[in-house]
């Protein structure tokens, strides 16, 4: 009697059918290809979900605050703090928006000049309550007028910021009567602008004499403008019938984000690279809503992740929030919201019959006020106390402009706590239910300082979190 030799079903299954072409063999392997593809696929996103669940849940915190308020410096701090390497191998990219900030700056200039020089031409009778305007100078129309072309560097950058312009927005920051020739550059927050500007760099090797041929020739055409026009940017900006015309028009540059017009000299040569300090100072508006991610070590715990969300757009804050859906606040651990006390006597651009200040005080109000939020703890930064001083120090009266402070001295300290209360006590009124609230006076164009707050936030943060999740 003979036996049958034992059979795998396994192998059976997968031997090729009787009779199969080889143009079947090819698309039944291709298949197999295929289906393994899948697999592993599915096989790593078990993986993935099941390392989730065992990491600490991610610290998200919400960064607010009007325009101009400091957030893209606080967030561009946190990725020096903790991001280093990678926030310096965008240090190529940062600085076509240094140069630009520049160029912006000095057309603010140009184009106070054009109203004063139509202004005198005009020969309209001033207010009772206007200033008048200094003559100008034969030499500053002068300047003025070799200066223009610098059109052509700020169209260059813009251009390479804005590839198409398809994200440039017509935004001002600037007063009606020079509103339309120098407006303001804004990136939408899904634009890759400084990968794509990197990639660009990377190919141009860099010597003492300037970038080589391998960069574009508007680029390099740009640059050599900007180098070529540095000496009469430099007499322009210390002339000064400058001064007072700037003061005129209530203009203080030295204030405003991106200020670099006291180093004209170093940020124009041709072989510059900006510097970590320049970064954190440079200015380009974003819109929208960016998500930013990092790794944080408290100390001697686990690294945590981290996700800052910064919210553009200060006018329409609270409608940018309208737009997340609900279970996207669920999760929110902290807001971090930057008042900037320096702005006490100035305006919105989008309303100058709004005190800056007091915007910010009403945003701060309708963020604590708000029933998606009222879990969240609250990190106030009240920014930009360097520039409050330099103000207060220089005679500028903090009474004449926030009516309720009255007649208190006018000094660093009474003024900033006076606002300090101030914010606590929106905070504690309209807030829905008890919450941590945390307060800070910053300059965060101070990496120093900002670091130590920054720590004392993220040590205090990783804490609150571990307590929610019953681990200390």
């Amino acid at each position: 009697m003979t036996v049958a030799a034992d059979l795998d079903p396994l192998s059976l299954a997968l031997a090729p059918p009787p009779g199969e072409s080889p143009q079947d063999r090819e698309a039944r392997i291709q298949r197999e290809r295929d289906a393994k593809k899948r697999s592993d696929l599915i096989d790593q996103e078990i993986s993935r979900q099941r390392n989730e669940k065992k990491s600490p849940k991610p610290v998200k915190i919400l960064l607010l605050g009007q325009s101009e308020s400091g957030k893209s410096t606080t967030l561009k701090n946190f990725q020096l703090i903790n991001s280093p390497k990678a926030f310096r191998a965008e240090r190529a990219s940062w600085r076509a928006v240094v140069h630009l900030n520049v160029v912006r700056s000095i057309r603010l200039i140009v184009n106070a000049l054009s109203e004063v020089e139509a202004f005198a031409n005009s020969q309209i009778p001033l207010g009772p309550d206007e200033e008048s305007y200094p003559p100008l100078t034969p030499e500053l129309l002068t300047l003025k007028m070799r200066l223009l072309p610098l059109q052509q560097v700020e169209e260059a950058l813009v251009g390479k910021l804005t590839p198409g312009a398809s994200n440039l927005s017509s935004l001002t920051n600037l007063p009606d009567s020079t509103r339309g020739a120098a407006q303001e550059v804004s990136i939408n927050s899904a634009t890759p602008w400084k990968g794509a500007f990197s990639r660009l760099m990377s190919n141009v090797r860099s010597s003492v004499d300037g970038p080589e041929v391998a960069e574009p020739q508007d680029s390099r055409n740009a640059r050599q403008l900007l180098h070529a026009c540095s000496e009469d940017m430099i007499r322009l900006w210390n002339d000064p019938t400058v001064k007072q015309v700037l003061k005129v028009h209530r203009l203080r540059l030295e204030d405003m984000a991106g200020f670099f017009l006291d180093s004209i000299e170093r940020v124009t040569e041709l072989s510059y690279e900006p510097t970590d300090d320049d970064i954190l100072k440079a200015r380009l508006k974003t819109l929208g809503v960016s998500e930013h991610h990092f790794s944080l070590k408290a100390g001697t715990m686990i690294p945590q992740s981290w996700i800052v969300y910064d919210v553009g757009g200060a006018r329409s804050l609270r409608g940018a929030l309208d737009v997340f859906p609900v279970p996207f606040f669920d999760d929110m651990d902290a807001i971090i919201f930057l008042a900037p006390l320096s702005c006490f006597d100035q305006v919105l651009a989008e309303d100058e019959s709004v005190n800056r200040l007091e915007d910010s005080i009403l945003l701060w109000k309708a963020i604590v006020s708000s029933p998606l939020l009222q879990e969240t703890s609250l990190i106030l930064f009240l920014n930009k106390c360097d520039i409050l001083k330099a103000k207060l120090a220089s005679g500028q009266k903090f009474g004449e402009y926030v009516v309720s402070y009255g007649d208190r001295p006018n000094d660093f300290e009474h003024t900033s706590q006076y606002m300090k209360k101030k914010f606590m006590m929106i905070a504690k009124q309209h807030s829905l239910e008890p919450r941590g609230f945390y307060t800070y006076f910053t300059s965060v164009t101070d990496v120093q300082s900002t670091s130590d707050i920054l720590g004392s936030v993220r040590d205090m943060l990783v804490r609150q979190n571990l307590t929610k999740s019953r681990l200390v």
